[in-house]
């Protein structure tokens, strides 16, 4: 029986170990290679002795094409510094973000292929942090809204709801349209802000909505006044979490839009909803934002696509203004 990089030493029956913990040699991982040579005692049940006490040294050794690992799982990016109980507790978190109604504790260990024992304390340390909650049975956990709480305490985003909830209140009132807010997050769209419309009926996208970026007019919108830096990163994540390829016209729609300064179009999941959206700017002239109303067309009513425009741009120049960005010059269609 030989490991990669280590050596047995016997220590003899009953010798002291490192930690509290006792391995089985054949249950022994070698997840990283250290810098230098680690000691830990195992409990070693092979052809040479069974229940034997085992010294391991393991040292860095370059790997040759002989010594190859065999992996029982399917090869995963190692993290640049490993921190397994924040990974376990993140997953978790992120389990539940796509299960509304819980899950028990036996189903996150199956999810995330750990043991219940694994994950217990995890969700313990959760519960009592107030991340997550028991159903009254006792059986399911759920997430709180302790997230969404600290996402909107962060302070440009809790600065920028602050100062664009008044902006879009009146602009709702004025096209008797519901308006939200939305920014850009990795390969998505996260809607901050909603204002619903005065009347009804109406359609609007609730707040804390993560909407796909590829079909969304605030994601087209932010895209085609980001740099292009961040434009192509954001592109390059929703390829990568959505397996797919960008559309073939978006490098000429996103011209189209910076050229013109917003977004209308007929929605993408929607019938009958023609989005219009503007971008709201920080103070380097770059889209952190944008402003959309999901426009429906009522009957009698005057109010048009082009009226909607002109009142977002408005409101979206004042929004800049308010946080710091730059108010671009209101222009004429």
């Amino acid at each position: 029986m030989s490991l990669l990089g280590t050596r047995l030493v016997p220590t003899g029956r009953g010798s002291h170990t490192q930690g509290d913990t006792q391995y089985g040699l054949d249950r022994v991982e070698l997840l990283r290679w250290r810098p230098f040579p680690v000691r830990f005692t195992a409990t070693v049940e092979t052809s040479m002795g069974r229940g034997e006490n085992w010294r391991l040294w393991l040292w860095p050794r370059r790997i040759s094409q002989r010594d190859q690992i065999m992996s029982t799982k399917p090869a995963k990016t190692a993290p640049r510094y490993p921190t397994p109980a924040l990974e376990k507790g993140l997953d978790i978190l992120e389990l539940l973000a796509n299960h509304p109604a819980g899950l028990t504790k036996s189903e996150v260990a199956r999810s995330l292929d750990r043991t219940v024992s694994e994950i217990f304390r995890m969700l313990v340390c959760l519960e009592e942090r107030g991340y997550i909650s028991q159903s009254r049975d006792g059986e399911r956990y759920c997430l709180t809204l302790r997230l969404f709480k600290l996402a909107h305490e962060y302070p440009p985003t809790k600065r920028m709801i602050t100062e664009a909830l008044p902006i879009m209140q009146q602009a709702t009132h004025e096209l008797n349209q519901s308006c939200h807010l939305g920014v850009l997050d990795g390969g998505h769209i996260v809607i901050i802000a909603q204002v619903d419309s005065p009347i009804s009926p109406g359609f609007y996208v609730k707040a804390g909505a993560i909407v796909d970026l590829m079909h969304a007019a605030t994601g087209h919108v932010i895209l085609a006044h980001q740099t292009p830096e961040v434009t192509s990163r954001a592109v390059q994540i929703w390829c990568r979490e959505n397996n797919a390829q960008v559309p073939r016209d978006l490098a000429a729609h996103l011209t189209k839009i910076k050229r013109q300064g917003y977004e209308e179009r007929e929605s993408y999941q929607v019938d009958g909803i023609v989005n219009v959206s503007c971008p709201v700017f920080d103070d380097r002239g770059n889209a952190i934002a944008a402003m959309t109303v999901p426009f429906i067309q009522r009957i009698g009513d005057q109010t048009t696509p082009a009226t909607a425009r002109r009142v977002l741009k408005q409101a979206t120049s004042l929004l800049s203004e308010a946080i710091g960005g730059v108010a671009k010059p209101l222009t004429t269609d």
